[in-house]
């Protein structure tokens, strides 16, 4: 299994497929796009279904999340998650996208075994969207929604970072929206994320700010830590039921004594924490020769994926003010 000293264990794998994204939202990424990893760099199909299988039957992996970057865009994308539905025992599938090209895939990733979908959607207008993606996709992301909801992707959870001055007006209009469609609404506290460092703790849109919003239309009653668990969302009952809204208050409120997490970014590092500053290398083992001093086998991946969780940290840093996220972007990390 994944344990670090704190006894925390994970089995929750995270996997970023690429990190190329058709989107340039203003609190990830630059108008101007970033420096894309070289494709020599980026993980093979074959190579991620392989650490994939090796989480799940030697280290205790029980649910694989695909990131990005827009995970859609990785070509083989299907296949992986086909190959992954096969494996014993079989784990738990998510994707995480923008749902830019949802519509076309989402019966195709059902097919193939993927369980259910977060779609990242901060407005319900159009002129937001387009400001804040600094791209015309809006209609795109909801027919995408639309399309894996129908397809059985459920529960459809749709993530929101609400924006100071664009779009933290529309916490009650968002929630309602997503009661009406049968979708399982989660806030995201804005994270220190962007490879331009321009995230400021202050101004920032809490999760307090969020709930005072929502409670004047609706009444929430607190899920209770005991339905939560390892869970990163808060969740409260709306009106009484059956739908739920979540906040994920990663700054002001850090979940990371429960966090059962481990990371695989897309040219093949081991990241023990979204915020960490340092990463293992898992590529180099998987591409040993057979004459090279290395071990490549099985076995020692996972004796190298094993040591990297034992020095997880015991939280991740954000309840410093001087915080600031290193250079490496998070669309090469996963989110």
């Amino acid at each position: 299994m994944l344990i670090d000293t704190f006894g925390r264990v994970a089995t929750d794998l995270r996997v970023s497929l690429t990190d190329r994204c058709n989107l340039r939202c203003t609190y990830c990424m630059p108008e101007e796009g970033l420096q894309w990893l070289a494709k020599p760099d980026l993980l093979t199909d074959d190579e991620i279904v392989r650490l994939i299988r090796i989480a799940v039957t030697q280290l205790g992996i029980t649910e694989v999340r695909f990131t990005g970057g827009e995970p859609l865009l990785r070509p083989g994308l299907v296949g992986i998650v086909e190959r992954c539905a096969r494996l014993e025992p079989r784990p738990k599938m998510s994707l995480t996208t923008n749902g830019i090209g949802l519509k076309r895939t989402a019966q195709a990733l059902k097919a193939a075994g993927l369980d259910r979908v977060n779609v990242s959607l901060d407005t319900l207008r159009p002129d937001v969207f387009k400001t804040l993606t600094r791209r015309d996709r809006h209609k795109d992301v909801l027919e995408g929604l639309e399309a894996a909801r129908d397809a059985g992707l459920t529960p459809v959870k749709v993530n929101t970072v609400l924006m100071p001055g664009l779009n933290d007006d529309e916490a009650p209009d968002l929630l309602a929206w997503a009661v009406a469609n049968d979708y399982e609404l989660r806030f995201i506290e804005q994270m220190p994320l962007d490879a331009q460092h321009g995230w400021k703790r202050d101004g920032m849109i809490t999760a307090g700010d969020i709930l005072q919003s929502l409670r004047t239309r609706f009444e929430l009653t607190e899920e209770g830590s005991g339905e939560r668990g390892s869970a990163p969302a808060e969740r409260w009952i709306v009106d009484g039921g059956p739908h739920r809204v979540g906040v994920i208050a990663s700054v002001t409120r850090p979940f990371c004594s429960a966090c059962d997490r481990t990371r695989l970014t897309a040219d093949g590092q081991v990241r023990t924490c979204l915020f960490a500053t340092e990463e293992t290398d898992l590529r180099a083992a998987l591409r040993a020769a057979p004459d090279d001093t290395a071990d490549g086998s099985d076995e020692a991946i996972a004796r190298i994926w094993k040591l990297a969780m034992w020095g997880k940290k015991a939280g991740s840093g954000l309840d410093d003010p001087s915080f600031l996220q290193p250079d490496r972007p998070m669309s090469a990390i996963g989110g």
